[in-house]
């Protein structure tokens, strides 16, 4: 019986008294704002967002700043004016924070493309080197292996390969007029 009279009466209290208990925690009256309210809430939701999962979320996120944010209404307009001016400032912030998230993601596609096509000419110029290598003479694919991926001087190199180091010299200069010439033909 209790009970009845309290839901009773809880009907009966404005919006303003139920917001100021709430704001103190009375939990109570904290719901009876939301079973007052929620379907204005999500109906006003809706039409802003135009989808129903959109305005579902929203009410969600103002059902759970409501407790804190019930800490400012002073009461200088109708709740339900308060109520509605803070499901409009968390769409305004849904959608500030969508275009943020739209941009970095636009950016970051943006930089992942750049990068695999970078990567992708990277790998074409590579392959395109080894095949070259590849149809090099063994003694001139030797010299560039020595000194392109080690870094080995000519002096070294000549010394490694047991030839002089005009010879590396040479076969150096021979390297690059063939795959000069394997460009060209290629082009």
């Amino acid at each position: 019986m209790a009970r009845v009279i309290t839901v009773v009466m809880r009907m009966a209290t404005s919006d303003e008294a139920l917001a100021r208990a709430a704001a103190g925690g009375d939990r109570e009256a904290f719901s009876s704002l939301l079973v007052r309210h929620y379907d204005r809430v999500f109906g006003l939701a809706f039409r802003m967002t135009g989808r129903r999962e959109e305005a579902e979320d929203l009410c969600q996120d103002v059902c759970a700043a409501l407790p804190v944010k019930l800490q400012a209404f002073r009461g200088d307009s109708r709740f339900s004016t308060w109520l509605y001016r803070v499901v409009v400032n968390a769409a305004h912030d849904r959608r500030r924070r969508a275009l943020v998230y739209a941009k970095a993601a636009a950016s970051w596609g943006e930089v992942e493309v750049a990068r695999r096509a970078e990567a992708d000419e990277a790998d074409a110029a590579q392959g395109w080197l080894q095949a070259a290598m590849r149809a090099l003479p063994d003694d001139l694919r030797d010299t560039m292996a020595l000194i392109l991926e080690d870094e080995v001087t000519h002096a070294a190199a000549a010394e490694i390969l047991g030839v002089s180091e005009g010879t590396i010299s040479w076969r150096v200069s021979e390297v690059k007029k063939r795959i000069r010439a394997m460009k060209e033909a290629q082009e």
